[in-house]
């Protein structure tokens, strides 16, 4: 029978904190962890369990019924509507949306429609809903530069977001900071150096940012350096290729080929990007390792 295993940086402490074991969990069909909380779908009820508190019942259940129409839902949606990273759990979701796949930032929410339509709501202080602006919106609101282009996947991480068309082409928005748009940043290409001190330890801390940065003394008028993209940009990936998967951590981004190529590209300062580095990187640069060892990605 299906079980939950947690595993990683600070799993041990997590799962003797919340009290989970392996036997309490027969029967666990999904799961969906964020900072505080790990949530675990059950045929019949959805859990969330406070990974701070050393609790042996969930902080929270619901009762569902399965939809017998319809694919099946991966949290975090359920059916009417999905589960948040924090209490209140569950929010409702209009039926008219009809929800494929959601990703859920601490702070903003990114919706796949069955049609590929795409919808964004929560906090939007640094473009990450790709409406044009920084307002924040309280309900899901189509986000109107992919109208008419369907989308297959979408994304998000701190404060970005991207999405994947049903052709394989790429698309970026909100903050820049760090590369993790894979375009072009000051404070990558200026002062490489400094990043890691300014940055470590606080990986999704706000900074002074603006959309377009206008050249420093002694730059190129040309050049032209993104902090904030608050509207959806397609990103090229050199050599060409069709993106088949995307996946975003708090400030970097991975995109998986057509052809089982790994790229990343973003915040690099624990290693993440996978570049025997740890540089960070605001072009999408191939994971060299899958390759040398004659592997694909899937």
């Amino acid at each position: 029978d299906s079980c939950v295993c947690l595993a990683g940086f600070g799993a041990v402490i997590a799962s003797e904190s919340c009290g989970i074991s392996m036997k309490e969990t027969p029967g666990c069909k999904d799961a969906f962890i964020s900072e505080l909380y790990l949530t675990l779908a059950f045929p019949d009820r959805i859990e969330s369990w406070d990974l701070q508190k050393k609790e042996k019942t969930p902080s929270w259940s619901m009762e569902i019924k399965t939809e017998s129409s319809g694919p099946p839902l991966n949290l975090p949606l359920v059916p009417g509507g999905y589960i948040a990273t924090k209490p209140p759990f569950y929010r409702p979701l209009s039926p008219q949306l009809k929800a494929k796949s959601l990703a859920l930032s601490a702070e903003h929410a990114i919706l796949l429609s069955a049609s590929g339509a795409v919808y964004t709501w929560g906090l939007g202080s640094h473009g990450q809903l790709g409406h044009g602006d920084l307002t924040s919106e309280e309900q899901p609101r189509a986000v109107e530069a992919l109208w008419g282009m369907p989308m297959s996947c979408v994304a998000t991480g701190g404060w970005h977001s991207v999405c994947i068309s049903d052709g394989g082409d790429l698309y970026v928005w909100g903050w820049n900071e760090s590369g993790q748009l894979g375009l072009p940043s000051r404070g990558l290409r200026k002062a490489p150096q400094q990043q890691s001190s300014q940055q470590a330890g606080a990986p999704c801390q706000d900074a002074s940012t603006s959309p377009a940065e206008e050249p420093q003394e002694g730059e190129k008028h040309e050049d032209v350096f993104i902090s904030i993209q608050a509207f959806p940009a397609l990103l090229d990936i050199t050599p060409s290729c069709e993106i088949r998967a995307v996946s975003c951590g708090c400030r970097h981004t991975a995109a998986v080929t057509t052809t089982g190529d790994l790229y990343t590209w973003g915040w690099g300062d624990y290693g993440q990007l996978g570049h025997q580095t740890l540089i960070s990187s605001d072009e999408p640069q191939l994971v060299e390792f899958f390759r040398e060892q004659q592997m694909r990605v899937v």
